[in-house]
């Protein structure tokens, strides 16, 4: 039986239903392989990361991929996939449409500055177009000029003529495409119905109708049963009703003793037509499709590989070697997805006891109505009534579901950072609760939940040694047949130590390597905002009226440096000429670490909140910094009176950087890019701009993730909540 390669309009109308519950995830970047497949890198705030994949090659398909399923980011990127990075990044995910039934899938993006339509072509030759608000088209893969529709840049998007969708056409209608053919009933269904071969023979199978039949022999009942039988599949599609399979073929002969079967079809529900093949249940079409073509792809792979009498030639060790580095990439992401998983359900029980009160106001309305067996659809109305009326209680609840006895709330994150004039601040989390317990047994339950995958980690880290064993063997493998080369071609030793030349140098690379030990520091300094100077002298600021008055009163020291700005609302900036407990001598500092301690104290202020892309700061010493105001003045919590000349430093840029720091401690810097970016492994550079401060920290950390092979150890160090520390109050844009 031949493998499914494309897939059907039936299984597209299926898709877009699963495919429209990631709607509002977010872009982060967008990939092209081999000029034909597009991998576009989502995040869900639910579900986490999402990678949506289209092809239009040989294989044509478009489904949310497992990221384990995914190959390693290509080289550098096509201008195709630039365009898109450049106009989607950030934009969210506003839904998808099939196009009547053709195998046409228009996918919606939305941003606050531009709108973006991906057109994916699953048909003919296949094509993916770009499209701005208007229709017109921006890129695409191939471009198309024929008598019946253009698509190029710069000309208006022109779908193919449409089509007779099947699944919704009226029974007269039907009958009558069906009498004007001249033909038998299943090929009618097939052509003149745009079904297809199997899901005409599929049809007819269901409705008792002879697939040879010849349409002037079909009776008006016959037609009548062929259409009931797509009336029942359009239902079943419009409901979501699905229940997929993936088809598989034994192979026989000598291949069936060393193969798996192969898989040949994946379909949204059984269908009678393969009701003699084995077949694997899947939970959603969605999973169903993407394991399909996973092992379709790993299949092929596997009948192209060489003879064995290519051995005699070098073995490739690289590919090995390469392979057993991408399964443990992918074995750390299933450990990063079970960490942010259980960190999930931990954070979900501490917001039911960081909102006790609220939580337990819901369960206990919707208890005592139950006991007084009032139906959960009155329980809902009270509920909506509640919320129109503004009981905070009543507002929190999103969704009730009364089969499973549950009531969802949705529920105001905690504050980051340390408050003040940080101005950071979190969004709501949608929590499930089980209506008939209380706030605490729901607490625990979702604390269980969280250890039980952090177990669940434990086993893929064991995994990851395992294959980090094999790893080694295929290394050692590759270094004794090059040692017996050398030896066979009468060896001038110089292979050996080339080779030890390029491990040293490798073991340096922190972007490379695949696993980055963790050197934690535990310094003083930060719970304060900090950087160290270009010159390697530290820097201090306040984040709130609080911490402004203890750097004064405790840490500033009478050889240090105090800065701030002109604009009010800024944070007090010492540079400390030592640490806490040390004794300091006077210090000449340079102006380059003047300008830096400026330009920190300017990009934390009101000036890079307000959107100023420079500010003026001064710096005065110590002892001209008091808390005495002059007679009927009054000073408030974190200001001080200064007194005496300030040495100004004006149009000082508003830049940050923030980045991964390897050695001699691994942890999140920011600050001055001047001063961190030969401090950091990787780094991003921020100015003022439209992005909240813990959306443009999810960007850095999507950034900085990326470029490190070992991922999950940004993802310890710098996660978006560490790299949020050193952002700005305000809006924030990358600077490229």
């Amino acid at each position: 039986m031949d493998q499914k390669r494309e897939l059907s309009s039936i299984d597209l109308a299926a898709l877009v239903t699963e495919l429209n519950r990631y709607e509002g995830a977010k872009v982060d970047k967008a990939y092209l392989y081999d000029d034909d497949l597009l991998r576009l890198k989502l995040r869900d705030f639910d579900r986490g990361r999402v990678e949506l994949m289209i092809e239009v090659g040989d294989i044509k398909r478009a489904h949310a991929a497992d990221p384990d399923h995914v190959a390693d980011a290509p080289g550098r990127p096509p201008n195709f996939a630039k365009m898109l990075r450049n106009r989607m990044s950030g934009a969210d995910f506003a839904g998808v449409e099939q196009y009547e039934f053709d195998r046409i899938l228009t996918f919606e993006f939305e941003r606050e500055d531009q709108n973006t339509t991906l057109v994916a072509e699953l048909f003919g030759q296949g094509n993916v177009a770009a499209l701005d608000e208007t229709g017109e088209v921006i890129g695409a893969l191939s471009t198309v000029r024929l008598k019946s529709r253009t698509v190029a840049p710069g000309s208006q998007y022109e779908y193919p003529a449409s089509r007779l969708n099947p699944l919704d056409v009226s029974r007269g209608a039907f009958d009558r495409h069906m009498r004007e053919s001249d033909s038998d009933v299943v090929r009618t269904l097939a052509t003149q119905l745009n079904l297809g071969g199997l899901y005409a023979e599929e049809v007819c199978t269901r409705a008792g109708v002879p697939k040879e039949t010849p349409i002037e022999e079909a009776t008006d009942d016959q037609l009548g049963a062929l259409h009931d039988a797509l009336a029942r599949i359009d239902e079943r599609l419009r409901s979501g009703d699905v229940d997929p399979r993936v088809y598989e073929e034994e192979l026989s002969g000598d291949e069936a003793d060393d193969r798996d079967p192969r898989v040949v079809d994946v379909t949204p529900f059984p269908l009678a037509e393969h009701e003699g093949l084995p077949s694997v249940g899947f939970d959603s079409f969605n999973a169903a499709v993407d394991e399909y073509f996973y092992r379709l792809a790993n299949e092929e792979t596997d009948d192209g590989e060489a003879p064995a009498d290519a051995s005699a030639s070098r073995p490739d060790f690289e590919e090995e070697i390469a392979k057993q580095e991408r399964i443990i990439e992918q074995q750390r992401g299933a450990i990063e997805g079970f960490e942010e998983q259980a960190q999930a359900e931990r954070e979900r029980a501490e917001l039911l006891y960081a909102h006790y009160d609220l939580v337990d106001e819901v369960i206990s309305t919707v208890r005592e109505a139950r006991a007084n067996e009032v139906p959960w659809d009155e329980i809902e109305e009270t509920l909506d009534a509640g919320a129109e009326r503004g009981i905070p209680a009543a507002e929190a609840v999103v969704d009730i579901d009364g089969g499973e006895g549950t009531v969802t709330v949705e529920l105001d994150e905690e504050s980051g950072g340390d408050g003040g004039d940080d101005g950071s601040g979190g969004g709501t989390t949608r929590v499930e609760l089980d209506a008939s317990e209380g706030v605490e047994v729901n607490a625990d339950r979702l604390y269980r939940e969280a250890k039980r995958v952090e177990e669940k980690k434990a086993g893929a880290q064991e995994a990851i040694e395992s294959t980090r064993e094999e790893l080694e063997a295929v290394k050692e493998r590759k270094r004794e047949w090059e040692e017996q080369q050398a030896a066979d071609d009468g060896g001038d030793g110089d292979g050996g130590n080339g080779e030890d030349e390029e491990d040293e140098e490798y073991e340096t690379d922190w972007l490379a390597r695949s696993s980055i030990p963790i050197r934690s520091p535990d310094d003083w300094f930060e719970r304060f905002r900090w950087f160290h100077t270009s010159t390697g002298y530290l820097v201090i600021g306040g984040r709130n009226a609080d911490q402004n008055e203890e750097l004064v009163k405790k840490y500033m020291s009478k050889h240090d440096r105090f800065f701030h700005t002109q604009a009010h609302g800024g944070p007090v900036t010492l540079l400390k000429a030592s640490g806490p407990s040390e004794s300091a001598d006077p210090v000449d500092f340079d102006e380059e670490t003047l300008r830096e301690a400026a330009q920190f104290a300017v990009s934390y202020s009101s000036d890079w909140k307000d959107g100023r892309g420079a500010g003026d700061a001064y710096m005065v010493e110590p002892d001209q910094v008091s808390k005495t105001p002059e007679s009927g003045e009054y000073i408030e919590k974190g200001s001080f009176v200064i007194r005496g000349d300030r040495t100004y430093f004006e149009d000082v840029p508003c830049r940050i950087a923030v980045g991964v720091q390897c050695e001699p401690v691994t942890r999140a810097i920011g600050g001055p890019p001047s001063a961190i970016v030969d401090r950091a492994a990787a780094h991003v550079t921020f100015e003022p701009g439209m992005y909240a401060q813990n959306d443009a920290a999810m960007m850095a950390y999507r950034n900085l993730k990326e470029r490190f092979a070992d991922q999950s150890f940004v993802r310890k160090v710098a996660s978006a909540d560490q790299l949020q520390e050193f952002l700005p109050p305000g809006g924030s844009d990358i600077v490229d």
